[in-house]
């Protein structure tokens, strides 16, 4: 992994288990650039540096570079990549293409809109209310998978924007969907998606800084009892 130099500051404020802080991270990595990172108990008292980091949403993830603070994982990604660029486009994260570019940014968007938050939604219900935010979700995926057919990734033959986007999709539903006892992701239905997952979960990058699962079930069982006693 190349070194950022003495002068330059790159620190990350995360949380262990937050999907939009491995984003961040697995982009730096791919950029090759060292940092920093600082854990933050984000629900038993966040740190000074955090609050005033990030004043307006006081949430991870924040990027700090030499002293500025960038927040919002989906921004963050976009500033990593201008950040630290090669001449050749090596380990580049977005398109070059104007067009492009922006269907990967519509892409994840939607996916966080109406797969991530309605799958976390589905796992705190239950019934007939479940079953729906969890049909939901399967529609959202037919889009996906067409978005990633013929594709190695959504990048094409290297990790790319959509890619780190869609992360938390290749190893963090089916968490979701053991806590919640439902079924939303199935691989005969989008066999390109399970596909994809298979091969995001196990490149170089990413396999060796996923949180460990049995921790996540516990966390996201605990996160589960906590919000269906309110």
């Amino acid at each position: 992994m190349a070194k950022r130099s003495d002068e330059e500051e790159v620190k990350v404020l995360g949380f262990w288990v937050s999907p939009f802080v491995l984003r961040v991270q697995w982009a730096l990595k791919l950029k090759g650039i060292n940092y920093d990172y600082v854990e933050e108990d984000i629900w038993g008292g966040k740190s000074a540096l955090l609050l005033n980091s990030n004043p307006v949403f006081k949430k991870v993830p924040v990027l700090i570079h030499n002293g500025k603070p960038v927040v919002e994982s989906l921004h963050i990604l976009e500033y990593i990549d201008e950040t630290w660029t090669h001449p050749d486009h090596r380990n580049q994260i977005l398109p070059t293409d104007p067009y492009e570019r922006a269907m990967v940014r519509f892409w994840a968007k939607f996916a966080e809109a109406k797969v991530f938050y309605c799958g976390y939604r589905a796992m705190r219900l239950s019934g007939e209310e479940q079953l729906n935010a969890a049909n939901s979700v399967a529609e959202s995926l037919e889009f996906l998978e067409g978005a990633v057919r013929g594709k190695k990734f959504f990048g094409g033959e290297n990790i790319g924007y959509l890619d780190i986007a869609l992360g938390w999709l290749a190893y963090m539903l089916e968490v979701w969907e053991e806590v919640g006892s439902m079924k939303i992701m199935n691989a005969n239905k989008f066999p390109c998606l399970a596909t994809w997952m298979k091969s995001f979960v196990n490149h170089p990058f990413i396999k060796d800084s996923l949180p460990p699962r049995d921790m996540m079930v516990h966390y996201f069982e605990e996160r589960h009892k906590v919000l269906a006693s309110k």
